[in-house]
């Protein structure tokens, strides 16, 4: 099973066109199988590039300006940092009274400017959460890649630097948008360290000396696989640039997630020996869990569940639907949306996607398979199936309201 592929029970569809869209952007001319065999979790990779605007789409430096100066940005989405030091939010931001609450962690933006021009670096958190941009791309790569992944901005002034030596749990694309950065390399202290094994000062005493020492231009990519120590710091110029976290499910997550299904069985259920001794027995039980589509199975759907909607242009979409739609209205699977179809054993079908499971009868399956299975417009009437006219519109009708279909003509 490859990770672009949405599978299901006897229902497979295509990978929509933004997962190689944003793949490409990110790795080209390096393909997405050479990284996947030859760099993933292995070693650093570099694709230099002379296309200083190519990541403008995401995120450019005029857009950092309007986040900042017009937005009324507030925290967590934003904060400053210094020589690897967070700046206390109090130096740079107000609570704004109002009722029945307060906007709290607002940006006093003339603060914010005076702290970034003696060297702060501004970083725009969670950038997939509140800029569309940012948040279409990173599910381009999630559709594509079949991980989680998250992405931050950071915009360091020139003679400066944010963060010291330290390690990432999670590996990382870094997108250069505008200017250059210097980034120091290390060998790991730590193998493909997970989420709990944070950096330490005790880590940067063994930090050797660097095995890479790179000058990001914009436009270019660096990768790094989790674990590998690194700085990155601002000479002449100012810099821009992306932190993509990726975050696939490791060997331990499976293990959990197959040890989490063991309550149903009540041999899990009884109580410690004195001894800690566990039965042989025990472990087979576990073992006859992880076989490997049950394993891929288990990833699969914490993936799909967990992923957040993308809803552009929804309130447009829903509103006086019923008396908008048509056999005739022309529709499309939304790009965004990342899902499984599922057969179930009376002939029905299980749609799920975005924390959603919608369960319909068996009349409906062939028409809901249709719809799962589109890459380009379609209309209610040219679904397949038993549904008559009326049952067709409910059905679009609803994947509309759900945010799975939209119409292309609001």
């Amino acid at each position: 099973m490859t990770p672009a592929t949405a599978r299901s029970r006897g229902i497979e569809a295509p990978a929509p066109e933004s997962a190689a869209g944003a793949l490409g952007l990110t790795l080209d001319p390096v393909t997405t199988a050479e990284f996947l065999a030859d760099y993933r979790e292995l070693r650093p990779l570099v694709v230099a590039r002379a296309e200083p605007r190519r990541f403008d789409g995401v995120l450019c430096d005029a857009d950092v300006e309007r986040l900042v100066c017009e937005s009324a940005i507030r925290m967590p989405a934003f904060r400053l940092v210094k020589d690897g030091a967070q700046l206390p939010p109090s130096t740079y931001t107000s609570d704004i009274p109002w009722r029945p609450g307060s906007f709290s962690g607002t940006a006093l933006v003339d603060r914010v400017a005076q702290e970034h021009a003696a060297g702060a670096t501004i970083v725009l958190q969670g950038l997939h959460l509140h800029w569309h941009p940012a948040a279409v791309y990173c599910r381009g790569l999630e559709a594509g890649l079949g991980w989680p992944v998250q992405a931050n901005a950071y915009r360091t002034p020139a003679a400066s630097r944010g963060f010291g030596v330290h390690h990432d749990t999670h590996d990382v694309f870094v997108l250069q948008v505008c200017g250059h950065k210097r980034w120091r390399v290390y060998e790991p202290v730590v193998e493909l360290p997970l989420k709990g094994r944070r950096w330490t000062p005790a880590d940067e005493a063994t930090v050797g000396d660097p095995v890479a020492d790179i000058t990001l231009q914009a436009g270019d990519t660096l990768y790094l696989p989790r674990g590998w120590p690194h700085e990155a710091s601002c000479a002449d110029s100012d810099s821009l640039h992306i932190t993509v976290g990726l975050h696939p499910p490791t060997r331990i997550d499976a293990l959990c997630a197959a040890l989490g299904e063991c309550g149903d069985d009540v041999e899990f259920r009884r109580g410690l020996d004195a001894g800690g001794e566990l039965p042989d027995a025990l472990l087979d039980r576990l073992a006859a869990r992880l076989d490997p589509d049950a394993v891929a199975r288990r990833a699969r759907r914490r993936f799909v569940d967990g992923r957040r909607p993308i809803l552009d242009g929804q309130l447009t979409q829903t509103s006086g639907l019923a008396q908008r739609l048509t056999l005739q209205t022309p529709l499309q699977r939304r790009e965004t949306v990342i899902a499984d179809l599922e057969l179930t054993g009376d002939g029905g079908a299980s749609l799920r996607f975005e924390g959603k499971e919608l369960r319909l009868p068996a009349q409906a399956s062939e028409a809901l398979a249709a719809a799962y299975c589109a890459r380009s417009p379609f209309t209610a009437a040219e679904l397949p199936g038993a549904l008559d006219a009326a049952g067709r519109l409910v059905l679009v009708r609803r994947l509309v309201r759900e945010g799975f279909l939209k119409l292309l003509d609001p």
